[in-house]
């Protein structure tokens, strides 16, 4: 697990130390070892930089740059291909030889076999640029699922023009060769969301490449050809037995326990780590270290169930205990770590820290198993609020809307300083979807009603994006999920937008600020397009239970362990932000200038701060926390509308 930073184009002796720059900003994602390396010290050409985080074959031989000698092909390489060994015997047989026991090695290897095709065997988590001397184009790929981000901006400088990428968006702004400028339509997505949605970002003029995607670009020319080799499977009548499911599983587990460097699993004693500890704990011959976090409050404490399951599997496990002390104490570290900023991406930080302050340098997760499996309340509430919203699709919309409204103040009472942000709140907009399931989803999750947006940002022009994504993102997701039976629809929309826009970029922020490589076992791809073609009453139902997962990886530990009502990990943020941290997030609010420069209305951002103080209906924590973190991380870059 590393980071990547790079530039193709005309170079001088400002695009190599802004390059360097761009590596030493992302120092914490590779402490072991850095590199640098430049096909020419001005003129068309490439420069690639890395910072290293040795997880396999901790030797020198796997320091990057990798260089062929043969054919001078070159390498930054951020991630892990799990299935290196296998590949590394096909290409032993057809001739290749091996310099090292890296994977890095494997990927080279694999390119100068098959070509660019050659992505289509790498069973992993990465993100690459690989440099073609032969051919003078430079190679950049993202894995299938998107758990490793590469980020791309181009620059017209009067000296030549130049693409310029790293592993991060921050790592990009150390360049100084981008404009410290909000991007309109990815402010809109992060205010919707919490998070912002690519493939933009925050920041005018650097995007994300897409999961599943590579971009090839000339030297010369700097011309682009983009290509998508894979993407989120449609549902399969053909079938998949529950057999293939669980040998996938046991595979996907099984080569994510390979590493030169210790090891450990998040457990929080629900059923998805669970899943992969006990998966874990019978293919590994030794004790298999967990960890968990505690906290004083006993509605968000779930450190007794994860001791519950270590003890029934045998873990060496550790119970981490963050009190609101030390998470104000260290908030400043853990908003720091945001490459972008993200209301609920702290929470990883903490443990990750914790993990990796306990000598801990790889860590398997359970992320994955409620989009896959049917475990979010979305699997339930969305099909049967699309039929109620198709049939209500008869009537006008200014009747829904008022209709809608009515039942909303029944249910949540009188409005605070600031109306209701809830779903209830979301009523009158949901019945006017006339049953669209990406609508449904993206007002259901939305942090703010479409009206009160508008209210909070009235500078921005919103017709940029469709509920919260821009255009062409909502086209797209729009046209994956059409004719697909509609849990499996639900399922498509978890793993692009939740998983896809906001679990994993939080992750990879997270965990890489403190030197953490985070594997994924359940988002395998293989694991994904098996379960495809999974009949869905086997996969889904009892929708909310997971039975599909508990049968297949949990049937040795008793199911009372996981009898009780699903708690995802999050911290007490909203007690936290009333008590220690009220005085920041006051002085944070009243800046006026602050608000302004981050596109929002000062006076609504004071209304939704006090009504959320008042304890009003349907305001929670997520709301004002969310313009707080967006607002801190602003400041912190220099960034500006």
């Amino acid at each position: 697990m590393c980071g990547v930073a790079g530039a193709i184009g005309v170079l001088d002796a400002d695009v190599l130390a802004a390059v360097r720059r761009a590596s030493d900003a992302q120092s914490h994602r590779g402490p072991d070892a850095d590199g640098f390396w430049a096909s020419a010290s001005s003129g068309p050409g490439v420069v690639l930089a890395h910072r290293r985080l040795s997880i396999i074959d901790l030797s020198a031989d796997g320091t990057q740059p990798m260089i062929d000698p043969r054919s001078g092909v070159v390498l930054v390489y951020n991630g892990e291909v799990y299935n290196y060994r296998e590949l590394r015997g096909e290409l032993e047989a057809a001739g290749a030889s091996f310099r090292t026991q890296t994977d890095t090695e494997v990927v080279i290897q694999a390119y100068l076999q098959w070509g660019p095709a050659c992505v289509a065997r790498l069973r992993g988590m990465f993100a690459f640029a690989l440099f073609d001397p032969r051919e003078r184009r430079l190679l950049l790929v993202r894995d299938r699922l998107g758990v490793k981000p590469i980020y791309v901006t181009r620059i017209r400088r009067p000296g030549g023009h130049l693409v310029l990428f790293a592993s991060e968006v921050r790592a990009l702004l150390a360049t100084d060769l981008v404009e410290r400028r909000l991007d309109p339509v990815g402010l809109q997505t992060y205010l919707w969301h919490g998070f912002p949605v690519g493939p933009g970002t925050l920041v005018r003029g650097i995007e994300r490449l897409d999961a599943g995607t590579s971009l090839m670009i000339d030297v010369d020319a700097l011309t682009e050809t983009r290509s998508r080799y894979w993407s989120l499977p449609s549902a399969r009548s053909a079938g998949s037995d529950t057999e293939e499911l669980r040998a996938e599983l046991d595979a996907a587990v099984g080569m994510r326990l390979v590493a030169d460097v210790p090891l450990g699993i998040f457990l929080s004693g629900g059923i998805d780590s669970s899943a992969i500890t006990a998966l874990a704990a019978r293919r590994n011959g030794q004790a298999i270290r967990t960890f968990s976090v505690g906290f004083e409050e006993a509605a968000f404490d779930e450190s007794e169930y994860a001791r519950a399951v270590a003890q029934s599997l045998g873990t060496d496990h550790v119970a981490i205990h963050l009190s609101q002390a030390s998470f104000t104490s260290r908030l400043g570290d853990a908003l720091g770590a945001l490459d972008q900023p993200s209301f609920d991406a702290i929470n990883t930080y903490f443990v990750s820290r914790a993990v990796r302050e306990a000598g801990i340098t790889v860590a398997l997760a359970g992320t994955g198993g409620d989009e896959l499996f049917g475990g979010y309340p979305s699997f339930a509430e969305l099909p049967r609020a699309a039929q109620i919203a198709r049939l209500a699709g008869v009537a006008p919309d200014a009747a829904l809307r008022a209709i809608g409204a009515a039942i909303s103040r029944a249910t949540l009472g009188r409005a605070g300083a600031a109306p209701p942000q809830t779903r209830w709140a979301k009523l009158a907009d949901m019945l006017t979807t006339r049953g669209r399931l990406l609508d449904l989803y993206q007002l259901s999750y939305g942090l703010f009603l479409p009206s009160f947006l508008r209210t909070l940002a009235p500078t921005l022009d919103w017709t940029g994006t469709h509920a919260g994504l821009p255009i062409a993102r909502a086209r797209d997701l729009a046209a994956a999920i059409d004719e697909n039976p509609p849990l499996h629809a639900v399922s498509m929309l978890e793993l692009a937008s939740f998983t896809g826009e906001r679990l994993l970029p939080d992750t990879d922020a997270a965990s890489m600020a403190v030197s953490l490589e985070v594997r994924v076992p359940l988002l395998d791809h293989r694991v994904v397009e098996t379960l495809a073609g999974v009949d869905p009453a086997r996969r889904f139902e009892p929708l909310g239970r997971k039975q599909l997962l508990r049968d297949l990886a949990l049937e040795s530990l008793d199911p009372r362990l996981f009898e009780r009502k699903k708690q995802g990990f999050e911290l007490p943020i909203g007690g936290w932000i009333r008590e220690e941290l009220r005085e920041e997030v006051d002085a944070t609010f009243a800046d006026r200038s602050a608000c302004a420069a981050a596109g929002l209305d000062a006076d609504a951002v004071a209304r939704l701060w006090r009504a959320y103080l008042d304890g009003a209906p349907g305001i929670y924590w997520s709301r004002p926390w969310a313009l707080f973190v967006l607002l801190w991380w602003c400041r912190r870059y220099g960034v500006s509308l």
